[in-house]
């Protein structure tokens, strides 16, 4: 990111065998999206990860079983005015599977869950279904805007 930029966003990768993902694409599409949606100042960090590792934060933090494909955590101080803070981590096995079984690449599944996960700290949510339709058709908006196209395209999980 720019020095300038009210932005600081972190890739971390851990592991060794995934697919092709490119952490500078990551940061822009998360920036594309704060800048749509929060000008304000951000610190976001997204983890990739394995299935196992996810399976393990979802089962801990959400009480769920078995993989998922991301989640975010807003870990923003509770006093008006500080910064956005958050974490998303993304299951790059999760996204090799999805993306191959509709027709794209690792990393344009994996840009989806960043932009999915930070539409969540932003204030989106999916939990019905006019809500993930609004949801849906921003993040294919945003990965238009980044030269993708309309990943999501109202099939799958998103």
């Amino acid at each position: 990111m720019d020095d300038d930029s009210p932005y600081d966003i972190c890739v971390s990768d851990d592991e060794d065998a995934h697919p092709r993902i490119d952490a500078d694409q990551i940061k822009h599409a998360v920036a594309t999206t704060l800048r749509e949606h929060r000008p304000h100042p951000a610190r976001i960090s997204v983890a990739l990860v394995n299935d196992a590792r996810i399976t393990a934060l979802n089962q801990r933090y959400l009480g769920h079983h078995g993989p998922t494909d991301v989640l975010s955590f807003n870990l923003t101080a509770a006093h008006d005015g500080a910064p956005l803070e958050g974490e998303v981590v993304i299951s790059w096995e999760t996204a090799a599977r999805e993306g191959a079984a509709r027709g794209h690449s690792a990393e344009a599944e994996a840009l989806l869950y960043a932009v999915h996960g930070v539409l969540h700290l932003v204030g989106y949510d999916d939990q019905n279904a006019a809500d993930a339709a609004t949801m849906h058709a921003e993040e294919d908006r945003i990965l238009t805007l980044l030269g993708f196209g309309a990943i999501y395209g109202g099939t799958g999980d998103g």
